[in-house]
């Protein structure tokens, strides 16, 4: 009976991973306002500034990421999933009534309101699924962090080709299926997604679990490619768009396989291998861990009163605050994910500058190529921190540069550069999305992450104000021309010239600051690559 009982747990937690890589699929709707900008900018005669500072309402959604991080610790999962998707439904349900027509445009602040719901949605959509995922399957953290964030990047490319296959780029039916699709797969997940308690499980069923999530990575390169190479394909034909449309479903659904197969090979298993289990737990029993924390916990104080933690040992929020690497990387991190942003959000009306009326292509890449910079930088990533010990900032460095020289190019307004400027923009920000992540709790420890990473977060929406509401908007204006309806618009290269060469130098700040802070944490590098191979070293002899 409790083999059975066990059986079923391990399918309905490979069902639940399923339901949170469909809710990541469709929550990235933080990076889809470009396809909808260029019609709330002419219904509502926006200037540029008035357009940017709905897009950082939009982020600053985000901000308020902290609340559903707070709920998660009271509230089930199947709560959190169903205020975010209400709050989605909301938020872009009203855009869509103002594009439709349906209403008349709201005032400007009720916009503001609707577009900061529209963002904060997203924060309780991921919230419940990290915080699931991550306490299900404790033994692959990093697998399951790197497909979800993946899915992430991938969601704003799903959403552009579906619409774009489906509807023809219309932004009214794009805001529509924002609303309802996200707010029906998160009702969806509300049966599916939920915790499982821990159990005990063998060499072969963690050996087993490793491929499951190999699997869960190709299937996903394999979507990012096929959207990729629709990207590419030249007017297709309606009879085209529909069978895109029908195969890229079926590729998302293709993950319930594991699922299904993983609950019918238990079933018709022989019997239980009691002699594989492993015997040592991930956490320790309750008397023998509680010794080791008192004795840590003493050893631990009375450094501390010696002196405060340094880099790599457990901080608090307010010694994370004091110290000059926490700084460096919140700086460093603003110049990556802020001028990203800007791009991102300001797509529509670069394109519309540079002479492409349909700029859903540029959404796509960057999108896409996002999801390649995540899952290829934290796994390379970590590979060179066990081989040579090479600081994880140094990769922050390195995208900062390469950022650097997208920007050039898109300043330089060469033929096809906006296609070479936004694939580079997309595979920079998934860099710096994926390494700061870690390299947080790397330095700053474990016990405070949450609250750390939400300060750090709080970049997206800083670096939207200031990167696209105010730099791009407000020099934007200064070059376009004013429309008889009240709006103003720009064609010409010269319109984000000036934007791009300023974001160009904010890059170099940035590449700057994250080799200073390489440098500084050489030896917390040096520590962990050491921690790796001993501990690799010892299970290789304990195995013979």
């Amino acid at each position: 009976m409790g083999s059975e009982v066990g059986d079923v747990s391990t399918a309905s937690k490979w069902l639940g991973f399923v339901a949170a890589v469909w809710i990541q699929a469709i929550s990235g709707n933080n990076y889809t306002f470009s396809n909808y900008s260029d019609a709330l900018k002419s219904l509502m005669h926006l200037t540029q500034i008035q357009l940017n500072n709905l897009s950082v309402a939009k982020d600053v959604g985000k901000a308020f990421g902290l609340l559903a991080g707070l709920a998660s610790d009271r509230f089930p999962t199947w709560a959190i999933l169903l205020i975010g998707s209400i709050e989605g439904l909301i938020g872009n349900g009203v855009q869509w009534l103002v594009v439709s027509h349906r209403i008349q445009p709201l005032p400007y602040w009720q916009m503001c309101i609707f577009l900061c719901m529209g963002g904060n949605s997203t924060t309780w959509m991921n919230t419940a699924v990290l915080v699931t995922c991550m306490r299900n399957f404790r033994r692959n953290r990093g697998p399951v962090s790197g497909i979800l964030k993946g899915y992430v990047g991938l969601s704003t490319a799903i959403f552009t080709d579906l619409c774009s296959a489906l509807f023809a780029d219309d932004p009214a039916s794009f805001l529509i299926m924002l609303s309802v699709v996200p707010f029906a797969v998160c009702l969806t997940g509300v049966f599916f997604l939920r915790e499982v308690p821990p159990a005990d499980s063998t060499a072969a069923q963690d050996k087993e679990e490793s491929r499951y999530f190999g699997l869960f990575n190709a299937v996903a390169v394999v979507v990012a490619v096929y959207l990729l190479v629709y990207g590419f394909v030249p007017n297709p034909s309606t009879l085209v768009s529909r069978v895109f449309a029908v195969v890229l479903l079926l590729l998302l659904a293709a993950p319930l396989g594991i699922p299904v197969y993983s609950y019918f090979k238990a079933r018709f298993k022989p019997g239980l291998d009691i002699e594989g289990r492993v015997n040592e737990p991930l956490i320790r029993s309750q008397d023998e861990g509680n010794e080791m924390e008192a004795d840590n916990r003493v050893n631990k104080e009375t450094e501390v009163i010696r002196r405060g933690p340094v880099v790599g040992e457990e901080h608090t929020i307010v010694e994370a605050l004091k110290t000059l690497d926490f700084w460096i990387l919140f700086v460093s991190f603003l110049c990556g994910v802020g001028t990203g942003l800007a791009v991102m959000n300001n797509m529509g009306q670069i394109g519309l500058a540079l002479g492409y009326s349909d700029v859903s292509i540029f959404v796509s890449l960057t999108s896409i190529w996002g999801f390649f910079g995540r899952i290829i930088s934290g796994s390379v990533s970590e590979y060179f921190i066990k081989k040579a010990a090479t600081p994880r900032p140094l990769w922050n460095a390195a995208s900062q540069i390469v950022m650097a020289v997208g920007y050039i190019l898109l300043a330089l307004a060469m033929p096809g550069s906006l296609y070479i400027g936004s694939t580079i923009v997309g595979i920079c920000y998934g860099v710096r999305l994926a390494i700061t992540v870690p390299t947080a709790s790397e330095l700053f420890g474990l016990k405070y992450y949450g609250l750390i990473y939400n300060i750090l977060i709080l970049n997206l929406p800083l670096g939207s104000f200031l990167f696209s509401g105010l730099l791009a908007g407000i020099l934007y204006d200064m070059e376009a021309t004013t429309t008889a309806g009240g709006g103003n618009t720009c064609i010409g290269a010269h319109c984000y010239r000036l934007v791009f060469i300023i974001m160009t130098a904010a890059c170099i700040v940035g590449f700057l600051l994250d080799i200073l802070l390489s440098i500084r944490t050489k030896n917390v590098y040096h520590k962990i690559s050491l921690s790796k191979k001993t501990k690799k070293s010892s299970q290789t002899s304990s195995s013979r």
